[in-house]
C-alpha cells in the first residue's frame, strides 16, 4: 500500500516489471528514432497506469519508460494529452469495426453470429489491461468510460437489439434508452465475466466459449418478455406524461 501511495504521489520508484534498475545501476537509454520512442512511452504508460491507476503521477511514470520526465514532456505536452492518446491506443483502438459488418450478416444464423462476437470481443478486448484501465478510468472520472460508451457501445447495443428483434418478430421500444438496456442485459453478463475471470481470478473452471454460448442463448430465450416489458413502460411513462399535462 505504502509503494503504490508513493507511486501516487510522484515519490517511490515502479514495480520491477517495467524494467527499472535501481538509480545507482540505472542501465543508459538506448537511443532510438523519435517515432520509435514515442511508441515506447505510450505503451510503458499503458501498462503503467493499468497497474497503478490515472492518478498516478508522471515521474515514476518516466521512471517506468526510462526515459527522463521532460523528455516524457517532449513527446506528449501534458498528462492530459498522454491520457488521451491511452484512450485511442488501448480503449478505442481494440474494438474491430469487422465485428459490426459480421453482426450484420444475416446469410449467418443470429445465434452464431452473438457467439462468435462476444467470443471475440472477450478474447481480443476484455483483456485484464483493458478492464483496469477501464475501471480505473470510471474511478477517476476520466472521459474514457462516457466517451467509449457514446462513441462505440451504444451503437452496438442497438445493433444487437434490432437483430435481435429482426430474427424474432419483436417489436422494440420507441425509446432508445429502454433498447440498450435490452442489450445491456447481455453485454453486461458478459462483461461481468470478463471481471471475474481477469480481476478476481475466479470463474476460470468452464471454457470461455461454453459460457458466453449459455450466456447469448440464455438472453435469447427472454428477449421476447423482456422487450414486451421495455414496451410496457414505455407506455405507462407516455400515459403519465399525457396526464400530468
Amino acid at each position: 500500500m505504502k509503494a503504490r501511495s508513493q507511486l501516487l504521489s510522484g515519490a517511490g520508484r515502479p514495480a520491477q516489471r517495467f524494467g527499472k534498475a535501481g538509480k545507482a545501476g540505472k542501465k543508459p537509454v538506448p537511443r532510438m528514432a523519435p517515432e520509435q520512442r514515442r511508441a515506447l512511452i505510450l505503451q510503458r504508460a499503458i501498462e503503467f497506469f493499468a497497474e497503478y491507476g490515472l492518478t498516478a503521477q508522471t515521474r515514476p511514470l518516466a521512471d517506468a519508460c526510462g526515459v527522463a520526465q521532460r523528455l516524457l514532456y517532449r513527446y506528449f505536452p501534458s498528462k492530459a494529452a498522454l491520457v488521451s492518446e491511452v484512450y485511442n491506443e488501448a480503449i478505442a483502438s481494440p474494438f474491430k469495426a469487422v465485428w459490426r459488418v459480421q453482426l450484420k450478416d444475416r446469410s449467418r444464423p443470429w445465434d452464431e453470429r452473438l457467439i462468435g462476437f462476444y467470443i471475440s470481443y472477450f478474447n481480443d478486448l476484455l483483456t485484464r489491461r483493458w478492464l483496469r484501465l477501464f475501471l480505473y478510468a470510471s474511478l477517476a472520472e476520466a472521459r474514457m468510460a462516457p466517451d467509449y460508451n457514446q462513441a462505440i457501445l451504444l451503437e452496438t447495443l442497438e445493433l444487437i437489439a434490432t437483430e435481435t428483434a429482426a430474427d424474432q418478430n419483436v417489436e422494440l421500444p420507441k425509446d432508445l434508452a429502454l433498447l440498450h438496456e435490452l442489450a445491456y442485459v447481455l453485454h453486461g453478463t458478459v462483461s461481468h465475466f470478463a471481471i471475474r475471470r481477469h480481476i478476481y481470478g475466479a470463474s476460470r473452471n468452464v471454457p470461455v466459449d461454453r459460457i458466453i454460448a449459455v450466456q447469448v442463448r440464455s438472453f435469447l430465450a427472454g428477449f421476447a418478455p423482456a422487450a414486451a416489458e421495455a414496451r410496457a413502460i414505455e407506455q405507462r411513462s407516455r400515459a403519465k406524461a399525457i396526464f400530468l399535462t
